[in-house]
């Protein structure tokens, strides 16, 4: 009894990309209408996004730590960016991402 299995089409696999280049476009264009980027800029904003994070989360880390909590929360992570981002780009980086959070939870 041979049963023929019926060949099932290939799916197309999505190339999995560890890291921020698919979202830069998307904030590019909300940005500033008709700008284009290079490979090369992408590769150097990506790096920078990822470094900035990974800076963000070892001083919101060592803020928990200090004040002997498990858990990094908000206050953590605004901070933290205080701290790591100078001046009034600190102070204005945090309102900024509390709208960001918002607006990606309202639509969520």
């Amino acid at each position: 009894m041979d049963v023929a299995r019926k060949k099932q089409p290939r799916r197309c696999c999505r190339r999995c990309l560890d890291g921020f280049t698919t979202n830069f476009p998307r904030v590019l264009k909300q940005v500033q209408e008709g700008l284009s980027r290079s490979q090369e800029a992408l590769s150097i904003m990506d790096s920078f996004v990822k470094d900035i994070f990974e800076c963000i989360a070892d001083e919101a880390a060592l803020l928990a730590l200090f004040t002997k909590r498990s858990t990094i929360s908000c206050r953590e992570i605004q901070t933290a960016v205080r701290l790591l981002v100078p001046g009034e780009t600190g102070k204005h980086a945090v309102p900024e991402g509390t709208k960001a959070l918002v607006k990606y939870l309202s639509h969520r």
